[in-house]
């Protein structure tokens, strides 16, 4: 049919004779139309093969797209790539991932299929379902299997838990799937069991070719005229022109000589006969108001689509206009008055159309790109149907292609009307439920990757918004709560003078510093007894001020760890108490040559004396303080941030950087003490009154007691504990050696002076 009516437009006279041009004055020099594919492409395979420009105002198909194949054929609409875009966006805005595909059956729906899916799976959307309309009606004699036809043919997206349905196809598809749908309303009436998980509540998604209009069947017995509430359309750009209200206002079917299709328009819409002839509802009067009749009809306002024929009129004019400014040489004129086209083909028309640009009476500029179509957007609206059949298009938003990147949709939400029936605003349109704050996807196996369960974040990571894909992990200095769904500022962990540890820790350094200088004042004043002398006073002075600094370099383990206290806390100690250590083994080894020296003729007399003692404690000192030097000129300690030793503190602590160096230090003072120890029981059994080694040794004995069990105490301790341990360690060592070596001294000086004597002292067993 379309090919017969598109011959009869180009040839047809008085009589239809294809390729012979009856007349000069009704040549066609350019076609407009049409709105569907199927017709603009019927249209375009005749005018193609004489050339003559075709603008259709409505068919977005790629395929009609091809220049080399159809020539003159240009759209007054945008490009449909640009729609599916806006498509996804839309989709993404409201975060609709599980949606429907509705699409005619026929060419231009199947390349929507084939052209959006890739696109939604790419951006994270997934098609709940795939539906092509067939338009073909099942006729049966029975009314009741017609209706149960219905229902089984198109349960899909009425079962379907998805609540966002995009329809891709034209005017013809809105009709048909209203009438399906009241057809299976109808049947659920018959059959109320039926009614059971089937909901027509939905987001609808039309695209720029539909028209929201209805049959003639559906205006009488207004089936599901509201099941499209609240859809939400792509339309062509429009706006308003200046009087075109008005204009509509004075249409009349009189203009039927020059408009032959206002008369059957007329008598459709109001129901009469404008020509004289019999007709069941009447004489048309031209009274009728084309404002009377409901939107689904007519709509008052200037639509996408009228625009368009408004736009490619103007279009076709300029084209003329700029053709025959170009001949303005060859013009004649006719009758006194009309410029003849009769040296204007159609075909010399495409140069001009091709670069054509001008701005229409509102201003905006209309302008082909290089494939034929318009370079321009589309607007977002949304419907709103009311009781008295009609509707309106409130516009919610924009697609502009010339926006920045990821910018090109615009949405106004607020001015957006819902479906009534679906209760949640904005609805909600996924595979199932969102996963809560503190849980991640986990995929169905055999499902689309939109389908997922919720399973709880692992140790150590959150989510903290609703539906996230995949759990994360908090900052280092943070950890998450016991919900998952937060991270919490991790507190610092360190020995702070204000714990409690640290004031039992500092009280213990000021008493037993207290009382060591207590024991070093007992010992200077009675530096002239026999008990001080005779213990070797020098080297009781250097054991005392020795331990004395060992109580107090405790203290540098108290406190925020800086580079100084990190740099010298465990040198200093070990150190010092290297000193403390071989202070002792020279006391031991000298008590024990001053027995040996005592035996006739024995030559250990000439190592008797102040500098074999000076020279046991210096040379063993020194070893310590090259192994301390060599720590820190190659791997010197320093303060650091230790976020994942445990899980709600961060621990500042000095690293000691060389974990072997550490252990020699602690080894050689263990290597002094054990030399000591073998030492000192080996002269247990010297006579009581010279029996100092049996204090050492006992003395020895807590010191490496103390120090083994620090080891696995302090390798099962974290953070500030650590450092407990070992001042505790400290403390409990180097009083150890004050009290076992020189309590029972100063018993003897301070209680029993009557013992301090050098007789008392020459005296041996018996």
């Amino acid at each position: 049919m379309t090919y017969r009516t598109t011959l009869d437009l180009l040839f047809k006279s008085h009589h239809f004779i294809p390729n012979y041009k009856c007349g000069l004055q009704g040549n066609v020099i350019g076609v407009i139309g049409g709105l569907s594919y199927d017709t603009s492409s019927c249209m375009a395979d005749i005018l193609g093969l004489y050339k003559i420009p075709q603008i259709s105002y409505g068919s977005f198909d790629t395929s009609v797209n091809d220049k080399i194949k159809l020539p003159p054929f240009y759209h007054m609409v945008p490009n449909e790539a640009l729609q599916y875009q806006g498509i996804v966006q839309l989709l993404l805005h409201f975060s609709w991932k599980w949606v429907g595909l509705m699409a005619i059956d026929d060419e231009g729906g199947e390349h929507f299929l084939q052209t959006i899916e890739p696109m939604l799976s790419k951006n994270g959307i997934c098609s709940a379902f795939t539906e092509r309309v067939q338009t073909n009606v099942h006729f049966s004699s029975s009314i009741i299997e017609m209706l149960s036809h219905k229902q089984s043919t198109l349960p899909t997206f009425m079962v379907s838990n998805a609540n966002t349905v995009v329809i891709y196809g034209e005017s013809v598809t809105i009709t048909w799937l209203g009438g399906i749908i009241g057809g299976i309303r109808a049947f659920q009436l018959l059959f109320p069991q039926y009614k059971k998980g089937v909901s027509t509540a939905k987001v609808w998604i039309t695209t720029a070719q539909i028209d929201f209009t209805l049959l003639t069947i559906q205006k009488i017995t207004n089936i599901d005229r509201h099941m499209f509430y609240g859809a939400i359309s792509f339309t062509i750009h429009s706006t308003e022109v200046q009087d075109f209200q008005e204009f509509l206002q004075i249409v009349n079917p009189s203009w039927a000589a020059e408009d032959g299709f206002i008369k059957d328009f007329w008598e459709q819409a109001f129901g009469c006969s404008v020509s004289n002839s019999t007709f069941s509802f009447g004489i048309c009067t031209g009274e009728e108001m084309l404002e009377s009749l409901p939107s689904p009809y007519f709509e008052m306002t200037m639509t996408g689509h009228s625009y368009s024929v408004y736009n490619a009129v103007y279009a076709l004019a300029h084209a003329l206009h700029t053709t025959y400014s170009a001949r303005n040489n060859h013009r004649t004129i006719v009758d006194g008055s009309r410029l003849s086209a009769q040296n204007v083909e159609p075909w010399q028309l495409h140069s001009s159309l091709q670069r054509i640009s001008f701005n229409n009476s509102v201003g905006n500029e209309i302008t082909f790109n290089e494939h034929g179509e318009l370079a321009a957007g589309f607007d977002i609206t949304n419907l709103i149907t009311f009781p008295n059949k009609s509707y309106v298009r409130v516009k919610v938003g924009m697609l502009d292609p010339q926006a920045p990147l990821g910018k090109e949709l615009t949405i106004d939400e607020d001015r957006i009307k819902w479906h009534k029936s679906l209760t949640q605003v904005p609805p909600l349109s996924v595979c199932n439920d969102y996963c809560p704050p503190g849980y991640g996807k986990k995929k169905k196996e055999g499902n689309k990757f939109c389908c997922y369960d919720c399973v709880p974040c692992p140790d150590g990571m959150i989510s903290n918004e609703k539906d996230k894909e995949t759990c994360v992990n908090c900052p280092e200095d943070q950890y998450p709560n016991k919900g998952k769904n937060q991270c919490i500022h991790k507190i610092l962990n360190f020995l702070g003078f204000e714990d409690i540890l640290a004031i039992i820790s500092t009280f213990s350094v000021l008493l037993f510093s207290l009382m060591t200088a207590l024991v070093l004042g007992i010992f200077i004043k009675a530096r002239d007894t026999a008990v001080v002398k005779a213990n070797n006073r020098s080297l009781t002075y250097i054991l005392l001020i020795s331990l004395l600094l060992c109580f107090l370099c405790s203290l540098m383990f108290i406190g925020r760890p800086n580079k100084v206290t990190c740099l010298l806390r465990q040198t200093a100690f070990g150190i010092i108490f290297s000193v403390s250590l071989s202070s002792i083994l020279a006391k031991t080894i000298s008590v024990v040559l001053a027995f040996m020296a005592t035996k006739p003729g024995s030559r250990m007399r000439k190592w008797l004396g102040q500098r074999l003692a000076y020279s046991i404690v210096l040379s063993c000192s020194s070893i310590q303080v090259g192994i301390c030097v060599l720590w820190l000129a190659t791997s010197p300690p320093f303060p650091d941030l230790d976020t994942h030793l445990m899980t709600e503190e961060i621990v500042l602590q000095c690293n000691e950087c060389s974990v072997s160096m550490f252990y020699c230090v602690f080894g050689y003072m263990g290597f002094l003490a054990i030399i000591s120890f073998t030492v000192a029981f080996l002269a247990r059994k010297l006579p009581d009154s010279f029996n100092e080694a049996k204090f050492i040794t006992f003395s020895m004995l807590v010191f490496c007691s103390v120090w083994l069990s620090f080891i696995p105490t302090y390798l099962g301790t974290r953070g500030k504990y650590m450092v407990a341990v070992e001042i505790f360690s400290i403390l409990a060592s180097s009083a150890g050696l004050l009290g076992c070596i020189f309590l029972p001294k100063c018993y003897i000086i301070v209680l029993r002076p009557e013992l301090n004597t050098k007789e008392h002292l020459m005296r041996r067993k018996i």
